[in-house]
């Protein structure tokens, strides 16, 4: 006797309200184990339970999916660095605590952020962009220097150069990943004038 089964299988397919940020979201989940060179998207199309083709209607290009990495990658720095400046609470304790996220976040996400500042440079979102990151650097730089233009933009480029270049001496292993370290350097106290 052969026994058939009148349940029917759930055919498998996909149909995504948004597969352009299922797409981003599977892209950055797979930074955290998987190099850049090494990120298919192929392998996030397996990912999110799509074709190939699917992939290519929203990046036609894995140079279209990296954009797409480093400027949401951009995007949550800053909203981490707005968070630890809210924290902080006064101006120069809050320029201070934007510097030290951007290292703890580097060191958190060190594919992402290589991503972000190494491999994408024509991303245009770049610290002095239309970021969050940008705005928080720019505005505290503003505050810190009476809104004197030249000033600005020099505070702007001194801080960044100091957290960025920490940032990257921890990465490279050419300095201890070590928070007392990142408190110590990024201490707007007897850094920067603010």
């Amino acid at each position: 006797m052969v026994t058939v089964s009148t349940l029917q299988q759930p055919v498998r397919s996909y149909h995504h309200g948004d597969l352009r940020a299922a797409l981003v979201a599977a892209g950055l989940k797979a930074l955290e184990t998987t190099a850049i060179a090494d990120l298919s998207l192929r392998q996030l199309a397996r990912e999110v339970g799509v074709s190939a083709t699917a992939v290519y209607r929203h990046f036609p290009d894995k140079q279209a999916l990296m954009q797409a990495l480093a400027c949401e990658g951009i995007e949550q720095l800053g909203r981490y660095q707005q968070a630890a400046a809210a924290a902080a609470g006064n101006n120069a304790a809050a320029f201070g605590a934007t510097g030290r996220a951007y290292v703890r976040f580097a060191l958190a996400n060190p594919a992402l952020f290589r991503l972000i500042f190494g491999e994408c440079r024509d991303v245009g979102q770049s610290i002095f962009g239309d970021n969050l990151a940008a705005s928080l650097l720019r505005d505290k730089a503003m505050k810190a220097t009476g809104s004197d233009e030249e000033a600005t933009r020099r505070l702007m480029i001194q801080a960044w150069a100091v957290v960025h270049g920490l940032a990257m001496l921890m990465l490279d292993g050419q300095l201890p990943a070590d928070e007392a370290l990142i408190d110590q350097v990024i201490d707007p106290k007897t850094l920067f004038p603010v």
